[in-house]
C-alpha cells in the first residue's frame, strides 16, 4: 500500500509538471508598423583649447629663474624660465676676443695681400679665422637662447612643476600654456557616417559642466584617413562661444540623414547572439524566431530594416521565457509611444 502510494504521488507530480509545461508563455507585444525617424547620431568628445603646449628647456641645466604667474594670463615672449648658462655667457666672451684679433689680423694681411707682402694662402687662413669664430659665436648664441624658456603664444600658465634650483633635462615640464578661448572639440565618428559630415557643417555638444546646455559647433576639419583600430574618423569642431574647459567630456549630436518611415522595436525585444539579432513573433498563437537586420538606433527604440513586416506581431515583454513553436498567450498589445513614456 506504501509503494502503491509513493507511485500515485510521483505520477501525479509528472502530470502537473506537464501540465505546467503545456501552458502558454503570457507575452506583451506590439503591432509593427512604420514611423518617422530622424536619424541623428550621438558621439563621445572632448573640448580642446585652439593652441596647447608644454614648456620644457632645450638644453640641461640648474634652473636659476622661474616666473610661473599659476592661472594667469602671460603675453607671448614672456620669460618662464631659466636655464644655468654661464659657461656658454663666458664661451661667447671668449669668441668675442677671438674674433676681434682675428679681424685685425685680417685687415692687416689685407694691406700687405694688396702690396704683394704676403701670398693669398696666408690671407686666406686668416680670413678663414674670422668667419668660422662668427659661427662659433652663432652656435653659442643659440644655445644661450635656448636657456631660456618663453611663452610660445599669449594664454592661460598652468601649474608650476618645478622649483628653483633644480636641475632640469629637456624631459622635465616646466608648466603648460593653453589659449583662453577659440575652443574647439574633438569627437570621433564612426566610419559609415563620415560622409554625412562636411566641413562648414553644424553639430550641437552637451556637456554636463553646462548643467545639459546645448551648445553649437562649426567643423572645421576631419582626419582623411579611418583608423585601422577603431573604425573611427576624428573630427575637429570650433565653438559657437569659444568657451568651454579644456578636457571636459561632451556629447556631440548631428542629424546624419533627412527623416524617413521606418519599422521601429524596442531594444528590448531584440534577442542578440554572435552573429545577428532576432525577435519572437507571435503567429498562430506560437512563437517563432526570426532574424533581422537593425539600423538606426535611438535612446530605447532601434530601426529593423529587415526580417520585420508591417502588421507583425512582436513581443516585447516575456521574450526570455518565449520557446520557438511553443505556445504563448497574448496578456496586452500595447503601442510604441507607450513603452517610451514607460521607460522614461
Amino acid at each position: 500500500m506504501l509503494l502503491l502510494s509513493v507511485a500515485c504521488h510521483n505520477k501525479k507530480k509528472t502530470e502537473d509538471a506537464k501540465s505546467q509545461g503545456n501552458q502558454p508563455t503570457i507575452v506583451d507585444v506590439i503591432i509593427a508598423d512604420t514611423r518617422s525617424v530622424t536619424n541623428n547620431v550621438e558621439a563621445n568628445g572632448t573640448i580642446v583649447p585652439n593652441e596647447f603646449a608644454e614648456l620644457h628647456p632645450e638644453i640641461s641645466g640648474r634652473i636659476t629663474y622661474l616666473n610661473i604667474p599659476e592661472g594667469s594670463i602671460v603675453e607671448k615672449g614672456t620669460l618662464i624660465a631659466r636655464i644655468n648658462d654661464a659657461d656658454l655667457q663666458a664661451q661667447l666672451q671668449k669668441s668675442k676676443v677671438l674674433l676681434d684679433l682675428y679681424q685685425k689680423t685680417e685687415q692687416r694681411d689685407r694691406k700687405l695681400l694688396d702690396l704683394n707682402g704676403i701670398n693669398q694662402a696666408d690671407y686666406d687662413l686668416a680670413l678663414n679665422n674670422v668667419h668660422s669664430t662668427q659661427a662659433d659665436m652663432a652656435y653659442t648664441q643659440a644655445q644661450i637662447d635656448k636657456a631660456a624658456i618663453r611663452a610660445p603664444f599669449t594664454g592661460i600658465i598652468g601649474l608650476r612643476q618645478v622649483s628653483i634650483g633644480a636641475y632640469a633635462t629637456p624631459n622635465t615640464l616646466i608648466a603648460t600654456i593653453q589659449s583662453p578661448d577659440k575652443m574647439r572639440v574633438d569627437f570621433l565618428l564612426p566610419e559609415n557616417y563620415a560622409h554625412n559630415i562636411k566641413k562648414g557643417g553644424v553639430v550641437d555638444v552637451v556637456s554636463d559642466a553646462n548643467n545639459g546646455t546645448r551648445k553649437q559647433a562649426t567643423v572645421i576639419a576631419m582626419e582623411p584617413q579611418v583608423s585601422q583600430t577603431s573604425r573611427n574618423v576624428k573630427v575637429r569642431a570650433l565653438l559657437s562661444d569659444g568657451k568651454g574647459r579644456p578636457g571636459a567630456f561632451v556629447k556631440v549630436y548631428f542629424n546624419a540623414g533627412a527623416e524617413a518611415k521606418a519599422i521601429m522595436v524596442p531594444t528590448n525585444a531584440l534577442i542578440p547572439n554572435d552573429k545577428n539579432n532576432q525577435v519572437v513573433l507571435v503567429k498562430d498563437g506560437k512563437a517563432h524566431l526570426s532574424t533581422v537586420q537593425t539600423g538606426v538606433r535611438e535612446v530605447n527604440n532601434v530601426e529593423i530594416t529587415s526580417g520585420i513586416s508591417v502588421g507583425d506581431t512582436v513581443v516585447v515583454t516575456g521574450v526570455l521565457f518565449a520557446r520557438p513553436d511553443a505556445p504563448v498567450k497574448v496578456r496586452q498589445v500595447k503601442t510604441l509611444e507607450k513603452l517610451v513614456a514607460a521607460q522614461q
